[in-house]
């Protein structure tokens, strides 16, 4: 009898610590994450508000795409985790209410800044000379209101319509129970932004690949217009001198001037075909990372909220879904990465700031 008491003990309780342990796993990964979005987008922000040279408008928008990477971290990820430890919502509509605004509005925040600041680079490299006289931080400051602006008009009727369909107590989820809502919401949100960023940064490659081969091919005219001018300099002068001498060693003078310097600038023009190649290179993997860390992040979420909220046969798990929204959350901690581990000079004020030096 006690054996099987034990038996019996052993087994009830055994999905119970497997179930605990995940959710500790889960709830500490989820956390970490959480952390280090938080700790890397505020190190952005501390660097491009303490760093002088930091103060260009171009970083004002990189300013407040952390600005809101920040506040998904703090507003939206930590009553995630709640939600999906606990699984089951114990805070009321109310702050639902407040919480799925906030995460819907934040969310779509972030990834408009992302088109804005594809805009910002594809203005700056077509039009340097205007668009540097235009780039001034109220033009910055114009373009981070309007993207608050669209990112609420977007995040607001999803929330409306919410609250026309019946909503249990213990859940807090968006149903898009209408394909209007749902084309609405995706297109606002990620597909529209998708479609403009992709565009934008083509031609920002182009562009840039056009400026660096003009550059190339105007150095090399200049190289050989000035290396034509002094044979011919060189040319006349040995020429004066071997009618002045009657040398007949003309032609040897003539190659053993020439020949040295014409390999000094063929080796120049080389060196600088290969640093406009790699300058090249290094801009294609930067548009690379930013736009495979932006799709790999958001295209997914967004492909299951249109098939899950059109397709009434398909379904996808809890788990699943958890997952894919956290992919998108993990933008936020990729975003201030990206934008800044390319730059020199926030390589060197985050130096600083970890360094706590004050003065920077």
């Amino acid at each position: 009898m006690d054996i099987e008491n034990l038996t019996y003990y052993n087994c009830s309780t055994e999905p119970l610590p497997k179930g605990t342990t995940s959710r500790i796993i889960i709830s500490l990964s989820l956390s970490v994450l959480t952390l280090m979005t938080t700790a890397i987008n505020s190190l952005v922000i501390a660097a491009i508000i303490v760093t002088r040279k930091l103060h260009h408008p171009a970083n004002y928008l990189i300013c407040s795409l952390a600005v809101t990477d920040f506040l998904v971290a703090v507003l939206v990820m930590p009553f995630s985790i709640m939600y999906i430890v606990k699984e089951t919502w114990i805070m009321g509509q109310a702050v639902c209410d407040i919480w799925l605004s906030v995460d819907i509005t934040c969310c779509t925040c972030s990834i408009l800044h992302l088109s804005a600041i594809a805009l910002d680079r594809y203005r700056a490299i077509t039009d340097a000379v205007e668009y540097a006289r235009k780039r001034t931080p109220r033009r910055a400051a114009f373009m981070i209101a309007v993207v608050w602006i669209i990112s609420v008009f977007i995040s607001m009727p999803p929330l409306f319509w919410r609250h026309q369909g019946n909503n249990r107590e213990d859940e807090c989820i968006i149903k898009h129970e209408h394909i209007v809502s749902t084309i609405y919401s995706t297109l606002g949100a990620f597909y529209i932004p998708l479609a403009l960023i992709l565009i934008l940064y083509y031609k920002i490659y182009k562009a840039a690949k056009t400026l660096y081969h003009k550059r190339s091919i105007s150095r090399v005219e200049k190289e050989q217009n000035g290396q034509i001018l002094l044979e011919a300099t060189t040319t006349l002068c040995i020429a004066e001198k071997s009618f002045s001498d009657h040398s007949t060693d003309f032609d040897k003078i003539h190659i053993t001037v020439r020949n040295p310097r014409a390999e000094t600038k063929q080796e120049k023009a080389w060196r600088r075909q290969k640093i406009s190649s790699t300058r090249e290179r290094k801009a294609a993997t930067t548009l690379g990372l930013i736009l495979g860390a932006f799709v790999i992040c958001w295209l997914p979420f967004f492909v299951k909220e249109v098939i899950v909220n059109i397709c009434e046969a398909c379904y996808i798990s809890d788990d699943m879904s958890n997952f894919l929204t956290w992919l998108g959350y993990l933008n936020s901690l990729i975003n201030p990465l990206i934008y800044t581990i390319f730059n020199e000079d926030f390589k060197k004020a985050f130096q600083k700031l970890i360094r706590c030096r004050h003065y920077l």
